[in-house]
């Protein structure tokens, strides 16, 4: 019987690589390579003895395997597999279709200046003091459970209260503020750490953990250095390093919907 090979079959392989290629990708970043080839092994080892060799015995006793180990690697991996499917919620395209409906919904516009001026003057005023701050401003995914982390406060966005809140003396200074709905919700909130090496090292435990609500939520993370005043933010797994008050107010306005 000839061998044919369509469009079909050419679809089929390019997915299966793609598949591949995300998962290569995904457990680079987790550190987890090493993982992935013994896996990747382990699977052509099993095709090979179920499918070619036929080799009953050890082809059932590696479907078990297989069956018990899908399970197990669900449950070791969760917080990646999590990630992935976020990273594919939060592609482009999806994230402007879905606020192109919300638009729509809501009659909600960017962001509007008095709720972003406030924020950059009280930025640029603890950065000259070199006072450090991480401020996280929620967008499309709650952030409730981070907000119960630390002490709820509701309050008006204001640049005296944010300053206050993080001025060293404070008791809620080293925790992170987190903006909800125009509002000050909650300050003195813990924040999931990064442990990625793609972080140059001269950045603190502030940027980590500004790069690790980024990397968890849709989220939008503001630091102000305590040791250059440097202000820099942190937006979809990605730093946006020393910026001015005027790049800073341009990011907020157009990323902060």
């Amino acid at each position: 019987m000839p061998l044919e090979f369509g469009l079909k079959d050419f679809i089929d392989i390019f997915l299966v690589a793609l598949i591949l290629y995300y998962c290569y990708k995904v457990m680079k970043e987790s550190r987890s390579l090493n993982v992935f080839f013994g896996v990747l092994i382990f699977v052509v080892f099993w095709l090979f003895v179920s499918q070619i060799l036929e080799m009953k015995l050890l082809g059932s006793i590696l479907d078990k395997l297989v069956s018990v180990g899908t399970l197990a690697l669900i449950i070791l991996f969760q917080e990646e597999i999590r990630n992935f499917f976020f990273t594919i919620g939060t592609h482009r395209q999806v994230e402007n279709v879905l606020k192109y409906f919300r638009r729509n919904k809501s009659g909600k516009q960017k962001g509007n200046k008095d709720d972003i001026m406030p924020i950059v003057m009280a930025c640029m005023s603890m950065s000259k003091q070199k006072i450090g701050a991480l401020i996280v401003i929620e967008r499309n995914l709650p952030l409730n459970d981070i907000m119960r982390s630390g002490e709820i406060i509701d309050a008006n966005i204001n640049q005296r209260l944010i300053e206050n809140i993080f001025f060293k003396n404070s008791p809620l200074h080293d925790g992170a503020m987190v903006i909800s709905k125009k509002r000050i919700k909650a300050a003195g909130c813990i924040l999931p750490v990064s442990h990625s090496m793609d972080i140059p090292k001269e950045l603190g435990l502030r940027h980590r953990a500004a790069k690790g609500i980024s990397q968890e939520t849709d989220a939008l993370a503001v630091i102000v250095s305590e040791e250059t005043g440097n202000i820099s933010v942190a937006y979809k797994d990605i730093f946006h390093l020393r910026l001015s008050a005027e790049e800073l107010e341009r990011f907020l306005t157009e990323e902060s919907a």
